[in-house]
């Protein structure tokens, strides 16, 4: 079972959002829904016969136009010079232009559609063209009228004639291509051919016409633009020579004389540089080998001069010499010691010859960087002049480019303009057609085939939308799944629709204390011992039994959810078929606003449950018995309203009435009202010891169900499980899905006979 906080209370629209693709369901759903499904096709199939039957036949003629994007005429190259590729613009103006009024006014007075009678006649139905002979025919005025046709009249239908030709007439590109396809739509099959030349046609010419006259424009307006560009050449070439001579900007291979300087002093610039650097080196290498006092350090100079060369070796030698005598001798051996002072004096002589060689490469030094000082001034007189020469050379730029741009553009218009004279007198249409329209043989509307195969797929689509809707808006318990899934309780199977009927006078007999039954329901379990109901009220039994303690007798409350949901009869059914059981069985009639129980089995009863909780009479006088099966009924004989029914079902006087049957009764059946509307069952749900829950199939929602039933989870935890009544056995074999108890009904229900 589970807990309040854990159960989601499914209604219609969070029904579908949790479900996965379950085939079986869909099978169902299929299975339910299919005669909304063939209903809606039939209707759209019906529909779309008849459209077919009364549709006047239209025949469609087609041409092919291909649009020549060469760009051979003097009006494309003079588009052209923005730079702006604009052939996808071009070939839809194509098409608008073929749809244009100008065209169609001209296919319309070349083929004189306005006096066509074929042309003006009406599209319409063998119905509404009878109704148009008869208007005609009673217009009594047009018999006498002259025929006086104004200018107004004639303008308008020409516009009339071009409205209708454009209805009829569709262009559309073939792909990515600059094929145009031209296609008209008429009545008459000859003249949709027809119509569909003269608009290629129409085409053309107004290609022709519309590109001499560009040329011819475009040759006036190049003239006057020549003369101009002229003029403002030779004005821009004089302003360049002229601010030439005023600043002295000359110049030499196309370059400044002052740049060319400064370039060559930055190059002097850069070697001096590299020269004062590497005199530095030098010196300072020398230096270091005179501080540090090194002997054997290695110096280019060094091993070039003689004396060093000399000097080192006798160092070496008198090193060598020494070392002998002091390994043999001592190193105080009188010898020794003149020879370390000969070394000494060796030492000290080669590092003047060191000494001066430094001081050679510090001249060098000195010299170096004189020549960079030198030349570090050069350069900057140099830039100077040059950032002068640099300012007036931008101006001089600017002149340049405009010179350079009124020559250029002098130059184009000048072959623009031979151009356009040579065409004026020639010019080429950048179109044809590739291919004629033919008579077509065959209508191209209505298509009967696709029409219905269409209605058929909408009307099936449309069935599916309202049947998908349908079980979306289906609320309601129809399974035990359904069950065990949203209330997480236990399914302990479900009541069929019966037929109901008065019983006999006779039933139940003619004794004041005996049942008497009024209607056949209240006994169904009795007459079909061996039916599925029975073996439901069976099943709950076994339910109760393992869900209440142990020993003593079962208090046991019958609820639904709202009234009419058949819980008083479960409730009296049940009760007789643990009396006919051999349980003693008490059944209370505890509904003390609707006592639906009491209706069925004790309407002539005087007194019952009111009366006992309130006048404290003993229920053995109250008692109505069943002569057959021993079934013993407290009923509510309620003839005024009690608003106070709650308070009197917890009340000590209720709670002595069930200790008392719980002396002498094996099972107490309590058919409390329903949880909706009134509280009274949560009120006794404290005496309780279980509780069955009847819902009714297809008609009670779900939310209102799992509402009602966990506001108190006294009466939750003491469910031994859900009986679904009135169930539509026709309609349940819509919704058993593979796996499911319903699914095997056909299978065991050889062991129910309901008769």
């Amino acid at each position: 079972m589970l807990s309040p906080d854990k159960i989601a209370v499914r209604d219609a629209d969070e029904w579908g959002s949790e479900v996965s693709l379950d085939f079986e369901r869909l099978i169902a759903i299929g299975r339910r829904q299919w005669r909304v499904v063939a209903l809606s096709a039939a209707a759209s199939v019906f529909l779309a016969i008849g459209y077919v039957l009364t549709a006047v036949p239209l025949y469609t003629a087609d041409t092919t136009v291909l649009i020549d994007r060469s760009k051979s005429n003097i009006v494309d190259q003079l588009s052209a010079m923005g730079g702006v590729d604009a052939d996808e613009a071009t070939v839809l103006s194509q098409v608008e232009l073929l749809r244009s009024d100008t065209i169609a006014g001209a296919v319309v007075a070349k083929l004189q559609l306005v006096d066509d009678p074929i042309f003006n006649a009406v599209n319409s139905t063998p119905l509404t063209a009878v109704k148009g002979a008869v208007r005609s025919v009673m217009n009594v005025w047009n018999w006498f009228s002259p025929a006086v046709e104004t200018a107004e009249e004639l303008e308008r239908r020409k516009n009339a004639a071009i409205s209708k030709l454009l209805s009829g007439l569709e262009v559309s590109r073939i792909g990515r291509t600059f094929v145009l396809k031209i296609s008209y739509t008429s009545p008459s099959p000859r003249q949709a051919a027809a119509i569909a030349r003269a608009v290629a046609d129409a085409y053309l010419v107004d290609k022709l016409e519309s590109k001499y006259d560009a040329t011819r424009r475009a040759s006036i307006w190049l003239q006057e633009r020549i003369d101009e560009l002229k003029q403002k050449a030779v004005e821009s070439d004089l302003a360049v020579q002229k601010f030439r001579a005023e600043n002295g900007l000359v110049t030499a291979d196309g370059r400044l004389i002052s740049d060319q300087q400064l370039t060559e002093l930055n190059s002097a610039l850069i070697v001096a540089q590299a020269d004062v650097a590497k005199a530095q080196a030098r010196h300072d290498r020398i230096r270091s080998i005179i501080d540090s006092g090194r002997t054997d350090a290695i110096v280019t100079d060094v091993l070039d001069s003689s004396i060093s060369n000399d000097l080192r070796k006798k160092y070496l030698e008198a090193s060598k010499l020494e070392a002998e005598i002091s390994s043999r001798l001592g190193p105080n051996h009188v010898q020794a010691v003149r020879l370390r002072s000969e070394m000494r004096e060796f030492e000290r002589l080669m590092f003047e010859e060191l000494g001066r060689i430094a001081e050679s490469y510090q001249s060098e030094v000195t010299v170096a960087q004189s020549r960079l000082k030198s030349l570090q001034e050069n350069v900057a007189a140099a830039q100077g002049a040059s950032a002068i020469a640099g300012e007036s050379q931008v101006q001089l730029r600017e002149l340049e480019r405009n010179a350079e741009s009124y020559r250029s553009l002098y130059q184009t218009f000048l072959q623009r303009f031979q151009e356009a004279t040579q065409q004026q007198s020639f010019p080429v249409t950048e179109a044809r057609v590739i291919s004629v329209a033919n008579i077509p043989e065959n209508p191209s509307h209505p298509r009967k085939a696709l029409t219905l195969a269409m209605a058929l797929l909408l009307g099936i689509g449309v069935g599916g939308a309202i049947g998908a809707f349908r079980e979306f808006r289906d609320r309601f318990f129809r399974t035990g799944d359904q069950i065990r899934e949203v209330l997480g309780l236990e399914y302990l199977g479900s009541a069929p629709l019966v037929a109901d009927g008065n019983a006999s006078a006779a039933k139940g007999g003619d004794h004041p204390r005996n049942i008497r039954r009024a209607t056949v329901i209240a006994s169904y379990v009795l007459d079909h011992p061996l039916s599925m109901f029975a073996e439901t009220l069976r099943s709950t039994k076994i339910a109760i039994d393992l869900g209440a303690n142990a020993g003593g007798a079962k208090v046991v409350g019958m609820i639904s959810t709202l009234p009419g949901e058949g819980k008083s009869t479960v409730a009296i059914n049940f009760a007789e078929l643990l009396a006919m059981q051999g349980a003693k069985t008490l059944l209370i009639d505890a509904d003390l606003r609707n006592p639906g129980a009491t209706r069925a089995i004790g309407r002539h009863a005087e007194a019952g449950l009111l009366e006992a909780l309130i006048d404290n009479r003993p229920i053995r006088d109250l008692l109505l018995l069943d002569p057959k099966t021993k079934l013993a009924f407290l009923p509510a004989v309620v003839t005024r309203r009690v608003p106070h029914s709650s308070e009197l079902l917890a009340s000590q006087a209720m709670h002595a009435i069930i200790e008392t049957a719980k002396d002498n009764f094996d099972y107490i059946i309590l058919d409390l009202p329903p949880l909706a509307p009134v509280v009274d069952a949560r009120a006794i749900a404290h005496r309780v010891d279980s509780f069955v829950c009847v819902i009714e199939w297809g008609k009670t929602s779900r939310k209102a169900v799992a509402a009602a039933l966990f506001a108190d989870q006294a009466i939750v935890r003491k469910c031994a499980g859900v009986v679904l009544n009135k169930v539509d056995e026709e309609k349940m074999r819509l919704y058993r899905t593979y796996g499911s108890s319903e699914y095997y009904y056909s299978r065991y229900s050889s062991y129910y006979h309901e008769d």
